[in-house]
């Protein structure tokens, strides 16, 4: 997820959809939704991982986060490796 807020955009309204989405992420991640969530450094971007039963949940997800008008988002489909030791690593 790259994130693009508008130079021009209203900064304290930034500010607070930063909060909403911020309290978001950490509920979706407590019902164990996304599961992983790395910022990349140097870029207001990030990668995460979903644990969603459909492309539609992952839609529905992303959708109604605070920041989605303002991102580029790349979905990258992945499944448990066969060879992976881990056994809670999806």
């Amino acid at each position: 997820m790259d994130v693009r807020i508008p130079p021009d955009f209203d900064p304290i309204r930034a500010d607070e959809l930063k909060s909403v989405e911020r309290e978001r992420a950490q509920a979706l991640q407590k019902q164990g939704k996304w599961r992983h969530l790395w910022r990349i450094a140097g870029q207001y971007s990030n990668i995460s991982i979903f644990d969603v039963e459909t492309v539609q949940e992952l839609h529905d997800i992303v959708s109604t986060l605070p920041l989605f008008p303002f991102m580029d988002i790349a979905v990258t489909p992945l499944c448990r490796h066969p060879s992976s030791i881990r056994e809670d690593d999806r």
